[in-house]
């Protein structure tokens, strides 16, 4: 799994998702999204329910849409063998035979997937998630992070230019979940487009180089999430600030015009909330020095994908 990704569509977003509604009945699962995947991981986030699992679905071409169009590498993704070819997915709920070993699970979905030497293409990814040594056991044996590793190989096994995977860090413990986010690198680093399905906010923040913000089957933000936190102008910035004086620089804070709001812990610590953490930034060592204050430490508080989440969801 070392070549690169390359084809006519270069430059052109992988995947394009355009107007999509997708309703069962009354309920509507999702609402009028619209959005572009490009090559890397892209992460894909929600609480339960948010409709997830449904926008993957129509996007491999399993479900149909209700409303709007889903194109893949340029193509329609609804009954497409050939684009099918093309695309990796590994579902949310494990799909394995606890009887077969690994091998042959993986050289299974080679054959499915039409792929002309099985035999050395299963060598291959098996190689590739690190698995060579357990490959001939029963994946019953498997530990999760074994089975989900072994699932990854099978998914890529051959060697899709895109993966759609709905969250295969459920249920692993920090080390497996390293050992996959690490998988997941390498072969975004390939020129691949993954998306990458999670309620796992710490893994999504360090895996993704774009953000898709799912809540109530709705798309609520999209980007980087830095840039996303930074347009949420309505809500204040937590600056966190540390000061071998905490009463005097809390008395002098409160009379600045970027502060909303000024609050001292039980640990001597200043909670600051701001609109405009730039000024704060700028301002914060001069009126520190000319009230004789020495800084300690200062700390944004909500410059997480956690709390631009949680924003969201709250709003």
């Amino acid at each position: 799994m070392t070549s690169r990704i390359s084809g006519e569509f270069d430059g052109a977003p992988t995947i394009s998702v355009q107007g999509v509604s997708k309703w069962f009945g009354s309920i509507v699962s999702v609402a009028d999204m619209s959005f572009e995947v490009r090559p890397g991981i892209t992460g894909l986030l929600g609480p339960n329910g948010a409709g997830k699992t449904t926008l993957l679905r129509m996007i491999c071409g399993l479900a149909g849409v209700s409303e709007g169009t889903v194109q893949m590498l340029g193509q329609p993704v609804r009954n497409n063998p050939d684009l099918y070819r093309r695309v990796g997915v590994m579902s949310e709920h494990e799909s394995v035979y606890g009887f077969m070993t690994g091998r042959e699970f993986v050289k299974f979905e080679a054959r499915l997937k039409g792929v002309a030497d099985p035999d050395a293409a299963t060598e291959k990814a098996i190689g590739y998630v690190g698995l060579v040594d357990v490959q001939n056991r029963a994946m019953g044996t498997y530990s999760r992070g074994m089975r989900q590793r072994m699932r990854l190989a099978a998914t890529i096994v051959h060697e899709p230019e895109v993966l759609l995977l709905d969250e295969p860090l459920n249920g692993t413990d920090p080390r497996q979940r390293i050992q996959f986010s690490n998988l997941l690198r390498q072969l975004a680093s390939q020129g691949r487009t993954i998306l990458i399905s999670s309620h796992i906010l710490e893994e999504v923040e360090l895996l993704a180089d774009t953000v898709l913000l799912i809540v109530s089957g709705k798309l609520a933000a999209a980007g980087d999430y830095h840039a996303i936190r930074a347009k949420l102008n309505e809500r204040p910035y937590h600056v966190r600030v540390m000061a071998d004086k905490p009463r005097e620089l809390a008395s002098v804070l409160v009379r600045f015009e970027a502060i909303d709001a000024v609050n001292l812990d039980p640990d001597g610590a200043i909670i600051v909330l701001s609109r405009n953490v730039g000024m704060l930034q700028l301002e914060l060592p001069r009126l520190a020095k000319e009230n004789g204050i020495r800084l300690l430490r200062v700390d944004p508080l909500d410059d997480s994908l956690e709390s631009v989440f949680g924003y969201l969801v709250a709003g």
